[in-house]
């Protein structure tokens, strides 16, 4: 956002149950947060903007430009799944209950294996303060709820309804998600381009942030008819 506001009008936006959003809700699927999306921009006055998404964040931006299509120039997917069994093991096993129960009643000790497992997501030495920082900011119900939506998800009935331009980014050392889910988005929108890091992992903006910006604000300022 740094990069980018330099040129652009950015905005952060928190799903619910995450961050700085609120906690207090029943559900937190990814129709919860393709509303909030919505609601988000119109209350801003916001008609239409590109989308820019990390992870969940990506899959999220795509579902906007199906439901709400006017509200999306352009939609950016970073290390996204676009089915949601794509998602590495041990993230799809925290979306059953008792799983993410024990995580979250030993986070001391879920917060010391990201730390250990914190090269292997990304390479970036800030990784471990920036993760444990999330965590802190998350619930129980938003974590469990949120990835068990997210593993049940598979946008690719529908990707041939996104007229939009889509710039896929991943990792080729992906270990979130499956390092190859650029293949579905491609096959379902066969305009979409794709850029690839054959030594970035689940955060390229921060394994490979230099190209990752130049390759990021040159699509954003690409005419959507190109």
């Amino acid at each position: 956002m740094a990069y980018l506001g330099r040129y652009y009008r950015t905005y952060a936006l928190d799903f619910w149950g995450f961050g700085e959003s609120g906690k207090k809700r029943e559900t937190y699927a990814v129709q919860d947060f393709v509303s909030l999306v919505d609601q988000f921009m119109d209350r801003l006055g916001i008609v239409s903007a590109p989308l820019v998404g990390h992870s969940m964040g990506g899959t999220v931006s795509l579902s906007v430009a199906l439901q709400y299509p006017q509200r999306v120039s352009k939609v950016v997917v970073v290390g996204s799944p676009i089915v949601g069994s794509s998602l590495a093991i041990p993230l799809k096993l925290a979306g059953y209950h008792f799983i993410a129960m024990m995580l979250f009643n030993m986070m001391w000790a879920f917060r010391g294996g990201i730390r250990v497992a914190s090269p292997f997501i990304c390479s970036d030495p800030r990784f471990p303060k920036m993760m444990d920082r999330d965590l802190s900011a998350t619930t129980l119900e938003s974590f469990l709820l949120s990835i068990a939506s997210l593993r049940r998800t598979d946008l690719r009935p529908m990707l041939n309804q996104i007229k939009v331009p889509v710039l896929g980014m991943y990792g080729d050392r992906d270990n979130i998600v499956h390092p190859r889910q650029w293949q579905p988005l491609v096959q379902g929108v066969p305009t979409a381009k794709v850029v690839r890091w054959e030594k970035a992992q689940h955060f390229p903006m921060l394994d490979t942030s230099e190209d990752f910006m130049e390759k990021l604000k040159n699509f954003l300022d690409e005419e959507s008819g190109e």
